[in-house]
């Protein structure tokens, strides 16, 4: 578990979260539409914003080539240059669909990147966020996959690819995925006892108390009690629901962006 990080917010700002753009898909038409929603959502919470959390998921794909990046989202890179250039801290995550970034972010952009949850004290509380892949029991094969695919040697071999053809695969694999096929019916409420997320909070809370656990990764918008003191946050998605989550100092709730 990482070393807690303090985040002072003035009188006034909010902490913003959001994760699960999936830029990129199903198609580029409806990608760069959302796209145009994202950007919007970060004009809007600028002025008040102390810090904004990309939780992961931002693109349904993206790799770092040495001395190239995927195409696209541009509208995207130049918001959020302007609003580092302008003060603006950004916090990003990796998700399982753009675990394969490096340093681009951070160099261009200077917005930190990483790769596993990290605690955090905002205002009064304590937070802890990040993506949620990979977190709780179960999904073996995922888990042994992920470790596959963040070593160095998935990274060298991926980079004797041609990124025409790369990224050309990593495009006609995403479009298989559940978000990519909109099967909302996939992404129902499994309870308390059965969602992985919510169990992982349960555990790390009976060790190390936090105020709010803030996640992506599931696709549903949800807000529970994992104690009497401390709350799960799923952030949910951007592809239909484009629910997102604002800290005031004191309280942490779910709004959607329309």
């Amino acid at each position: 578990m990482s070393t807690i990080e303090t985040i002072l917010l003035a009188p006034g700002q909010k902490a913003y979260f959001a994760s699960d753009f999936h830029l990129g898909t199903p198609t580029p038409d409806q990608s760069r539409e959302r796209e145009r929603a994202v950007v919007a959502w970060l004009d809007a919470v600028r002025s008040d914003a102390g810090v904004i959390f990309l939780v992961g998921d931002v693109f349904d794909f993206w790799f770092e080539y040495k001395k190239a990046v995927p195409k696209g989202f541009i509208r995207l890179q130049g918001k959020l240059a302007e609003l580092t250039d302008a003060g603006t801290r950004i916090i990003l995550f990796t998700g399982n669909h753009d675990m394969w970034m490096n340093d681009y972010f951070t160099q261009e952009m200077g917005i930190p990147v990483y790769r596993e949850p990290r605690r955090y004290e905002i205002g009064s509380k304590h937070f802890l966020i990040g993506h949620g892949d990979g977190l709780g029991p179960g999904d073996f094969v995922y888990k042994r996959l992920k470790t596959v695919f963040e070593s160095k040697l998935a990274h060298s071999l991926f980079r004797l690819v041609h990124p025409d053809m790369g990224i050309g695969l990593a495009h006609a694999w995403s479009r298989r995925s559940r978000i990519s096929n909109n099967k909302k019916g996939e992404e129902h409420f499994l309870g308390e006892d059965r969602e992985w997320l919510m169990q992982y909070c349960r555990e790390v809370e009976a060790q190390m108390h936090h105020d709010y656990y803030v996640f992506g990764h599931r696709h549903l918008p949800l807000d529970l009690a994992v104690s009497s003191t401390s709350r799960y946050i799923n952030l949910g998605e951007w592809v239909s629901a484009k629910t997102y989550g604002v800290f005031d100092g004191e309280l942490l709730r779910l709004e959607t962006w329309s």
